[in-house]
């Protein structure tokens, strides 16, 4: 069903999740490397980022419990065990291979199988919009206010440690916990987590069952950070961070591998609809699905191939 009011605010969390985060830290916000770091190199930012995805069930429940996404019983089985990870580790290859030249456009969709009608749009009530547009202004001005905040309270005035010193700092850290909870609250509100979304958005050029839902997200979430980017440009430093840490490669490093990693990640995601951030939605729900679709992940990530 088409929800472009729920779909338009979970964008701008979106885009703001991936601006803040870039311009504070000088990160980019991608799940999958994001995932893949914090098994082989867990920090303190990355666990900040998990907890504030996790977190944000918490404001979700008090002002939008009908937006919270609610998936699919798992059953067990040996098929669904060996698909789950089968799944995982196609991904999790995918995007290693992938990862280095595409992690800045990284937004990730979810699993499904739904049947909804474009013909039907679904526009919610105005109470739960107010709710929606509070619960989203406030997010966005504590994750661009609070991180300075700490930053003034926790570093003394005489220190002369530099920002490359202070890599874990409690404003870095503050920042991805914020921006781990916006982008949180930005797949559940746009229903990029939803496991019935996305299969409705990859229905096309099926009018009857397409729900093009999702397309609001480029215009919305992908859309306003070129124009960021290219208004505030990159060349100077973020503000917990001594420079941006930017990938290098460009179109001219495509690859045989990096292809094949691209399609490998598309085969994973069309058959399932998971895509790493979502997945962690859906294992804190789901902790025993999580453990076997990260599992994979985690495996075909270790794959040379």
């Amino acid at each position: 069903m088409f929800t472009p009011i729920e779909t338009t605010i979970g964008a701008l969390l979106l885009h703001q999740a991936t601006s803040n985060l870039l311009y504070q830290n000088g990160d980019i916000l991608g799940a999958s490397g994001y995932l893949r770091r914090f098994f082989s190199a867990p920090t303190k930012e990355l666990l900040a980022f998990f907890t504030g995805m996790a977190a944000s069930y918490v404001p979700l429940k008090a002002l939008a419990p009908q937006l919270i996404t609610e998936y699919p019983a798992l059953q067990i089985s040996s098929q669904v065990v060996i698909a789950t990870v089968a799944t995982g580790a196609l991904i999790g290859w995918g995007t290693k291979t992938e990862w280095p030249l595409s992690r800045r456009r990284r937004y990730v969709l979810s699993h499904g199988s739904y049947n909804p009608s474009f013909r039907s749009p679904k526009f919610i009530d105005v109470e739960t919009t107010v709710s929606l547009l509070v619960l989203a202004a406030l997010s966005i001005i504590a994750t661009r206010t609070i991180p300075g905040i700490v930053a003034q309270v926790t570093v003394s005035p005489t220190t002369t440690t530099t920002k490359d010193a202070k890599e874990e700092s409690a404003a870095r850290v503050t920042t991805q916990a914020l921006s781990g909870l916006l982008f949180a609250l930005g797949l559940h509100i746009s229903q990029m987590a939803h496991p019935d979304k996305v299969a409705a958005f990859l229905s096309f050029p099926n009018l009857q069952h397409w729900d093009p839902s999702l397309a609001l997200v480029i215009v919305f979430g992908v859309l306003p950070n070129l124009i960021e980017n290219q208004v505030k440009g990159l060349h100077g430093s973020p503000s917990f961070a001594d420079k941006f840490s930017l990938p290098t490669k460009t179109l001219q490093d495509v690859d045989k591998r990096f292809v094949m990693g691209a399609v490998a990640f598309g085969i994973g995601w069309g058959l399932t609809g998971t895509c790493p951030g979502p997945a962690v939605l859906r294992a804190f729900s789901q902790p025993v699905w999580g453990a076997l679709w990260i599992g994979g992940f985690w495996l075909g990530g270790k794959l040379n191939i």
